[in-house]
């Protein structure tokens, strides 16, 4: 009697061989492409796919919208309210000009004369000076920071005038037609069912190859052929990272890349800044010590390069972080260090104030710009809205990340400038050449109040302005 083919046996003969092909498939396209920096266009070629769907949809959109007699909305780029840069001086001349003031500007004048009869200097008095209507400038200002200020909305997602088909890009759009509800559900299916599987396997794979390789690296002797390995493995762990996000990256000016024994500073908008950077080129990373497993992937690294971890009663201690610094700086055989002096993410449309420590240490630094192309992935950080596992789950389930990189020439201070100069200067660079909006406001102001050096700078402001008036009126 013929024995029945068990079916337990096929099942699991086919799951071997799709698993297999599949690893097959993800060795010889990914991974191997990765470890030689190679890359066979296909990322090249979605993108470009993307792009007309997205336009597309947005035509599909706006036409529909017409049909039905929808209003749009279209985010606004330069701001909601509109009006001419003009100087706070400007201002109070304009407003003293417009306010209806003859008679108060009579009145004042009877006063002053009867006050000039009593005492020849209270003529020039700070109070001939003042005129209630300056206040308006004031609270006008007040009014258009609290409806949009600078600072503020530098720490929302950047809203994108084409559709991309994920919903929390611009919530605004709504139903238009059942072919375009099947193209977004079409979407969804690629990205969690096929897109996020295969990223979630690739970030294990290069987080896992990192940790185990450096390990083993660094139960080798300092030697040359040490810190070759390491350069290595770091560029393929972080180019296998890189795919796992489908990131599409345009290096511009290589040949400004920063030196060993230098310092790399550029803008930042999220933790992924980190592995664009690293994915072109080895750095030594500045950081402070972690537990779990960034803590575990940070021991790691440090026992293959010279990567600089600092532990939190250290960090608060200024002078012993610029002096390890300092001193890695100073040793140009080891790798440049990456800074990110904004300390903290902003929404990829602006550059806030530079820290001045990293500017303090050496008198060369090698700026960076990066640019996100938002209609792909929203790649900005909000970390008091998002944790990492939650991000990096949003960055994996977008359709890719796409930015450009521009390394600028080395950049040295100039003599008689201090570090803030300085900083401001390379930060006004940096936001130049990538499009950015240059702000002096302190990132800090996402979690923290106005610092009271802020509030004198404007009362200093109006004081000179009114003592400027006086000595015109005196000489008049």
């Amino acid at each position: 009697m013929a024995m029945p083919f068990p079916f337990d046996n096929l099942l699991c003969m086919l799951l071997g061989i799709s698993f297999t092909f599949g690893f097959t498939l993800l060795l010889v396209f990914i991974i191997v492409p990765a470890i030689f920096g190679l890359s066979f266009g296909i990322r090249r070629l979605y993108m470009k796919t993307l792009i007309k769907v997205f336009e597309w949809a947005t035509l599909r959109i706006e036409r529909g919208a017409k049909e039905k007699k929808h209003l749009l909305y279209k985010p606004y780029t330069n701001g909601i309210i509109a009006k001419e840069p003009t100087s706070l001086e400007e201002e109070l001349t304009e407003i003293r000009r417009s306010g209806s003031s003859r008679e108060l500007d009579a009145s004042s004048a009877t006063a002053a004369a009867a006050s000039s009869s009593s005492s020849s200097s209270s003529s020039s008095s700070s109070s001939a000076e003042f005129e209630m209507s300056d206040i308006f400038s004031f609270c006008r200002r007040g009014v258009e920071s609290i409806v949009e200020d600078e600072v503020t909305k530098r720490f929302t997602a950047e809203e994108v005038e084409t559709w991309n088909l994920l919903t929390r890009s611009n919530y605004n759009f709504q139903h238009i037609s059942t072919r375009l509800t099947v193209i977004w559900g079409l979407g969804v299916l690629i990205r969690y069912g096929f897109l996020l599987p295969l990223r979630v396997t690739l970030a294990i794979t290069g987080i896992s190859l990192l940790v185990i390789i450096t390990t083993i690296i660094g139960l080798l002797p300092n030697c040359r052929a040490k810190s070759f390995l390491s350069e290595k493995v770091h560029l393929m762990c972080y180019r296998i990272c890189v795919r796992a996000l489908t990131a599409i990256i345009t290096y511009h000016h290589s040949e400004n890349k920063p030196k060993n024994g230098g310092i790399c500073v550029a803008n930042h908008t999220s933790p992924i800044d980190v592995i664009i950077l690293a994915s072109d080129g080895c750095y030594a990373m500045v950081g402070q010590i972690h537990g779990g497993l960034m803590g575990v992937i940070q021991k790691s690294m440090v026992k293959a390069a010279p990567h600089i971890w600092f532990e939190r009663s250290e960090v608060k201690d200024r002078h012993l972080v610029a002096k390890r610094l300092s001193d890695h700086v100073e040793d140009k055989t080891k790798l440049p260090i990456l800074i990110f002096p904004e300390g903290t993410c902003i929404n990829n449309t602006s550059v806030m104030m530079f820290k001045k420590g990293s500017f303090e240490i050496a008198s060369t630094v090698y700026p960076v710009a990066i640019k996100y192309d938002p209609r792909f992935g929203d790649a900005f950080w909000n970390s008091s809205k998002f944790g990492m596992v939650n991000y990096l789950l949003r960055m994996m389930s977008s359709w890719a990340i796409v930015c450009s990189v521009w390394y600028l020439p080395a950049m040295n201070r100039e003599e008689g400038e201090d570090a803030v100069q300085f900083a401001n200067r390379v930060k006004a660079a940096i936001a130049r050449q990538g499009g950015l909006v240059d702000l002096l406001w302190d990132g800090g102001l996402k979690r923290g109040k106005v610092k009271d050096t802020f509030k004198e700078e404007q009362q200093k402001l109006y004081s000179k302005i009114l003592v400027g008036t006086q000595e015109d009126r005196s000489r008049s």
